[in-house]
C-alpha cells in the first residue's frame, strides 16, 4: 500500500497540533493536582490543630522563633495586660464579605517561660463608617489583667504599601509594633493569634471567621484538564480518519477533468466488436 505524501503530511501535522494542546493540558492537570495536594495538607493542619487542647503558649512559640505551619490555629492560654496605646487597625480585610477594620493590639505575656515577651493579638473587626475609610468605632484596651485564649497564627510577611497612622495592611509583628502609638519596646514574638476568648469586659467586635476546611475545585480541574488532553488525540484521530475516502468508494472529479478511467478489458472488447457486427448485419 503506497501512501502519498500530501497524507503523511496532513497527520502529522494534526498529531502535532494534538500533541501541543495535549501538553497544555496534562501541564495545567499536574499544576491543580499539586495545588490539591497542597490545601489538602493545609485543610489536614487545620482539622487537626482546631480539634487540640488548649495549652500554654510557651509551649508552641520560643521567643526568637516563628510559629511553624504545623502549630497554626491551635488554640494557646496566656495571661497578662495589653499594652496602653498598642492598638492598630488592620484594613482592607472584609470578615464575611462585609467591609471593616481588624483590631491588633500588644498583649505583654506575665507567666511562664514568655514573661515579658509581647503577642501581636487581633482581637475581632469593626464595621467601617460612612466615609469607607475609617471605622465606625474602636472600643478601649481593657487596663486590668487578661486571661486570654487565642488561636495561633503565622506572621504575615511585610511589605512597603503605606497605611494611615495607626493602620497596617498585613498582621506582620514587627510592623504592627512600629504602627502603635507610641511603639512598644521589649522583644516581640514572631506570630500573631486571633481572640477566641478572653475574661475581660466583653468587647464591642465582631467574631473573626472560622478557618475555611473546603479542598476547592482543584481535583476536579485536574481530572477536567486530563480529560481534554486525552481527548484531544480522540478527536485529531477522528478527524483525520474521517476525511479519507473508504476503499471501493468512487473517485469524484470536476467535470471536463476526468481521471482514473480504467481501460476495457479484453472480454468487453471481444463483446464491444460483437455487437457492432450484429448492429452491421440488421442493417
Amino acid at each position: 500500500m503506497t501512501v502519498s505524501w500530501p497524507v503523511v503530511r496532513r497527520w502529522a501535522a494534526t498529531l502535532s497540533v494534538a500533541t501541543l494542546v495535549a501538553t497544555g493540558c496534562a501541564t495545567a492537570s499536574v499544576w491543580q493536582w499539586h495545588r490539591h495536594q497542597t490545601r489538602s495538607a493545609a485543610v489536614a493542619v487545620v482539622e487537626r490543630n482546631l480539634d487540640a487542647p488548649v495549652v500554654p503558649v510557651d509551649q508552641l512559640l520560643t521567643a526568637g522563633e516563628p510559629v511553624t505551619g504545623n502549630e497554626v490555629w491551635h488554640s494557646v492560654t496566656a495571661s497578662g495586660r495589653y499594652l496602653p496605646g498598642s492598638t492598630v487597625l488592620l484594613r482592607n480585610r472584609p470578615v464575611g464579605g462585609a467591609q471593616g477594620f481588624h483590631v491588633l493590639a500588644g498583649f505583654r505575656i506575665e507567666s511562664g517561660r514568655l514573661a515579658g515577651t509581647v503577642l501581636v493579638v487581633d482581637r475581632g473587626w469593626v464595621p467601617t463608617a460612612a466615609d469607607g475609610a475609617s471605622p465606625e468605632s474602636v472600643p478601649d484596651l481593657p487596663d486590668g489583667p487578661v486571661d486570654l485564649v487565642a488561636r495561633l497564627r503565622i506572621d504575615e510577611l511585610a511589605h512597603d504599601r503605606d497605611a494611615p497612622a495607626g493602620q497596617v495592611q498585613v498582621i506582620n509583628a514587627e510592623t504592627v509594633r512600629k504602627a502603635a502609638a507610641p511603639p512598644w519596646t521589649g522583644t516581640t514574638l514572631g506570630a500573631y493569634a486571633a481572640v477566641v476568648s478572653e475574661n475581660a469586659v466583653p468587647p464591642r467586635l465582631g467574631a473573626l471567621e472560622q478557618p475555611s476546611t473546603d479542598l476547592g475545585p482543584h481535583l476536579s480541574y485536574a481530572f477536567q484538564w486530563a480529560v481534554f488532553g486525552i481527548g484531544a488525540f480522540v478527536g485529531a484521530v477522528i478527524l483525520l480518519l474521517r476525511d479519507e475516502p473508504s476503499p471501493g468508494s468512487p473517485v469524484t472529479t470536476a467535470p471536463g477533468r476526468e481521471r482514473g478511467r480504467r481501460r476495457p478489458t479484453a472480454e468487453q472488447e471481444e463483446d464491444d466488436l460483437l455487437d457492432a457486427q450484429e448492429s452491421a448485419a440488421e442493417r
